[in-house]
């Protein structure tokens, strides 16, 4: 291991020291090299979760980089307030208004039917939609609304839209996770996945929801081996959002001057996109442009049975035929 990979290995496994701005502000030193200038020109994009913190942030960035920007957001004041301030920031801005709930399953189904009625292709799409709630709530159909938000919603989509994606010279899926999914080992039994097992914790229920992403990712990623697509998996870090400030306000009190800006925890995403990097054989999660594993040393692999099962109601609560 060269004295660079493990120095960056190190602050992974620091925590503090990897996922705050100290860890980004050194790998910047040797991380792989930016996208090129208007690399993004005649390119589309669909960011969820658009109009607030890394969402924001992604947006202008692959604004800069040229891209036709989709920006989605479940409230149409906010993506029109958003949109008219990118519009008045970025004079050259390619934006779309999107309006769309992803956890209401439904809606994703509207929205979809009408977006593949007015493009042609689609070279990107970061689930980056999120929520945390104090209590256990419910989707319009019934599922827990994390899960819905971060799993459900983001699968439904990602199927309805293949054809867009596979209609593009080459296409990128992410799905934004994030580091706290190392504390939460994948659920497999219906009422585990639903949370209706115990008493409601919202911190746990966004954390479970976060490592369902990843193994999800790694599925898709899985069936579309060998083809067009890339779907990738990724964290951002710890991040100052005004989700953050406003569900874990201790930590944002006590982390607050070393949580990094909106920008840097959007930065691997719009990379991924704007990039598309070759995953190495089953790894597709990544943290400041690395690959990473999803395990810390002393957690066991995936097991089988468990990963099948949470497929299969993936598959089953949002009425898809995903062949793993």
């Amino acid at each position: 291991m060269s004295p660079t990979a493990f120095l960056d290995a190190a602050l992974d496994r620091s925590l503090v020291l990897g996922y705050t701005k100290i860890g980004s502000g050194l790998r910047k030193r040797w991380w792989p090299a930016d996208p090129a200038p208007g690399s993004m020109h005649g390119k589309r994009v669909v960011v969820t979760g658009a109009t607030s913190g890394i969402g924001e942030a992604m947006a202008r960035s692959f604004l800069d980089l040229g891209a036709t920007v989709h920006l989605l957001g479940r409230n149409p004041e906010k993506v029109s307030r958003y949109a008219a301030e990118l519009r008045r920031d970025v004079p050259t801005a390619d934006l779309v208004e999107e309006v769309c709930d992803i956890g209401d399953l439904e809606a994703v189904r509207a929205w979809c039917a009408d977006l593949t009625g007015r493009v042609d292709a689609l070279h990107g799409i970061v689930h980056n939609a999120g929520t945390m709630t104090q209590r256990r709530e419910e989707s319009p159909q019934g599922h827990e609304l994390t899960l819905a938000a971060h799993v459900l919603g983001p699968h439904l989509m990602t199927e309805l839209l293949l054809p867009l994606l596979g209609a593009a010279e080459g296409s990128s899926v992410v799905f934004m996770s994030s580091g706290g999914m190392y504390g939460a080992g994948l659920r497999s039994e219906p009422d585990e996945i639903e949370f209706r097992e115990a008493a409601y914790d919202g911190v746990q229920g966004y954390a479970r929801t976060k490592r369902m992403q990843v193994v999800l990712a790694d599925a898709w990623s899985h069936r579309l081996r060998g083809g067009t697509i890339r779907v990738e998996s990724m964290h951002p870090g710890w991040v100052a959002t005004p989700g953050v400030t406003e569900s874990l306000p201790t930590f944002n009190k006590v982390m607050g001057p070393l949580l990094r800006t909106a920008e840097d925890g959007a930065d691997t995403a719009v990379w991924l996109v704007a990039t598309r990097p070759d995953s190495a054989g089953s790894r597709h999660f990544w943290h400041d442009r690395v690959l990473r594993p999803t395990t810390f040393g002393w957690q066991r692999d995936q097991d089988p049975d468990a990963l099948a099962a949470f497929l299969a109601y993936v598959v089953d609560a949002t009425g898809t035929t995903a062949a793993w």
